[in-house]
């Protein structure tokens, strides 16, 4: 099983100097990867438009970016999705997700009260149509990414959620999971494939994790509450590189082997960051 680690910002934001010094520093290390995420209803970069600036600066490094589709014009999605696709010479990799229905977020994306997985479902077909080079809609293919095929992991935690990603997703990217729940979605994953008579590739179950090099402030052990209130916050962010790295580890025997690190804190240098975060966990990478 091959062990990968990429790297997200995390905290704070990014302008175009900054995502310099980060593309730069992540091209020089040796991490797999690098990942943006889209949180439409706060100030940071839309993925797309990092990697697009990331791609040009880079030639080893892939690629991640979690989407939330909703809300995009699915033509116009698989089209861009295909040219970044193109422009990096194949290093995309894609998570869709719902968003983190933030106060807010439903208005800004314009679905209201409609079920975020069935739309997300809607979406993804339609961009896998038309990236295949079908007819869809009186429209013909939007672009056809150089990946063939262009995969699409999903993410979530809950049971409709995995289940989706056994039924129609290439892999699972997950979050804010104990290595547990973890081996539990695994194993819920690869059942709710069976029943579809289609399989999960055993390397394509992934993690977001983040970390912190001290101790976590107040202001994130307090919104971890919110959202997993019932499980110790630092058992989810781990405190200092002892901990990082024993988290991984119980991830890896629960049979995940793709990991997303982001810090929880802005970062003032990438490059002496990825030295810490490199000499955590890099060993482990295979």
């Amino acid at each position: 099983m091959k062990i990968r680690f990429a790297v997200a910002p995390g905290g704070g934001t990014l302008d175009r100097d900054g995502i310099v010094e980060f593309a730069d520093a992540v091209e020089r290390s040796d991490f797999d990867g690098v990942w943006l995420s889209d949180l439409p209803a706060a100030p940071v970069i839309d993925p797309l438009l990092g990697l697009a600036l990331i791609a040009g600066r880079t030639s080893r490094v892939k690629l991640g970016a979690n989407v939330v589709p909703l809300g995009r014009n699915p033509f116009l999605l698989a089209k861009e999705l295909a040219a970044l696709d193109r422009i990096s010479g194949g290093r995309l990799l894609l998570s869709f997700v719902p968003g983190l229905d933030q106060p807010g977020e439903r208005e800004v994306l314009g679905i209201d009260a409609a079920p975020r997985g069935e739309a997300l479902e809607e979406t993804l077909a339609l961009v896998r149509s038309w990236w295949r080079g079908d007819r869809v809609a009186a429209l013909a293919e939007a672009a056809r990414p150089l990946q063939d095929p262009l995969e699409v992991w999903l993410g979530g935690r809950g049971p409709r959620a995995l289940e989706r990603v056994g039924r129609i997703a290439d892999g699972w990217l997950g979050a804010l999971v104990t290595p547990e729940e973890a081996r539990a979605a695994r194993v819920r994953i690869e059942d709710s494939a069976a029943r579809a008579g289609r399989e999960v590739d055993p390397e394509h179950f992934g993690l977001s994790i983040g970390y912190a090099r001290a101790q976590p402030s107040p202001e994130l052990l307090a919104s971890l509450g919110a959202r997993r209130g019932d499980v110790d916050p630092l058992t989810l962010v781990p405190s200092g590189a002892p901990a990082l790295r024993s988290l991984i580890s119980r991830h890896i025997d629960s049979g995940l082997s793709k990991f997303v690190v982001r810090p929880t804190v802005a970062v003032s240098s990438w490059q002496e960051e990825l030295e810490w975060l490199g000499s955590a966990v890099l060993d482990l990478q295979s």
